[in-house]
């Protein structure tokens, strides 16, 4: 992990020093910033794999800070804050974080879901370096989409790209690998982001709205990803691997 580079954004400088301390000791290289300036600057000149961003700097809107990375920026997206207030963990995840974790908070634990997302962003940057053979791509067809799982991008009938955030990229690949086949709430949890579900964790279900606005024709009356009552998601559409 020695050449990961990650951000972390908080306005009290003992908390982005307390972090990158420790982060630093699992091998990290960490840059420690106060605010969303300074955040956009280091996109532009060394941008990080993986942004810590806490909510409440100070004057600054984070959501806004996180809306307007995802936008501009593909990166891995954490938020990191003292709200633990249900609707802004909604919130959170409809920006496109691929994690959300509360204050306070178990260092190790911290560590452990950030390898959990740079495992779904950047797989090679959880191995030590080495030249791969070349390997195959494997795209998922289906309703006129392409989807390639090696380049991890979606193509919509029009041949047009529609970015994706890490989360929603794992979600429809684990779907699509599953077509016909009615998966739980639980069972996506697990397969996309390594963790169990608490009991009011909606983190799948604001992930499907999101994929349903990007990918079907009309979100209100989904055809790709159906709901199945008490029970989970179908993925409807035959599924054709090139």
């Amino acid at each position: 992990m020695s050449a990961v580079h990650l951000a972390v954004v908080d306005d009290e400088p003992e908390i982005t020093q307390l972090v990158a301390n420790y982060l630093k000791g699992h091998g990290f290289r960490v840059s420690q910033l106060h605010d969303g300036e300074a955040l956009f600057d280091l996109m532009t000149a060394d941008a990080p794999l993986l942004v810590l961003l806490d909510l409440g700097l100070g004057d600054e809107d984070g959501l806004a800070i996180a809306r307007k990375l995802r936008e501009h920026h593909r990166c891995g997206l954490v938020i990191v804050t003292g709200r633990a207030d249900a609707v802004d963990k909604i919130v959170g995840l409809e920006v496109g974080a691929d994690d959300y974790v509360t204050k306070p908070f178990d260092l190790r634990e911290l560590v452990a879901r950030i390898k959990a997302v740079l495992r779904r962003l950047e797989p090679a940057a959880a191995a030590p370096a080495a030249t791969p053979a070349p390997a195959a791509r494997a795209t998922l067809r289906f309703a006129g989409w392409s989807l390639d799982t090696a380049a991890r991008t979606l193509t919509s009938p029009e041949q047009r790209e529609v970015p994706l955030t890490t989360g929603e990229f794992d979600l429809l690949c684990t779907l699509a690998k599953h077509p016909g086949r009615v998966l739980s709430r639980d069972f996506l949890l697990e397969a996309t982001r390594r963790r169990a579900a608490g009991p009011f964790d909606r983190t799948i279900d604001v992930q499907i709205g999101r994929l349903r606005r990007k990918i079907e024709p009309q979100p209100d009356e989904p055809q790709i990803i159906k709901s199945v009552r008490g029970a989970g998601y179908l993925f409807v559409p035959a599924v054709e691997p090139v």
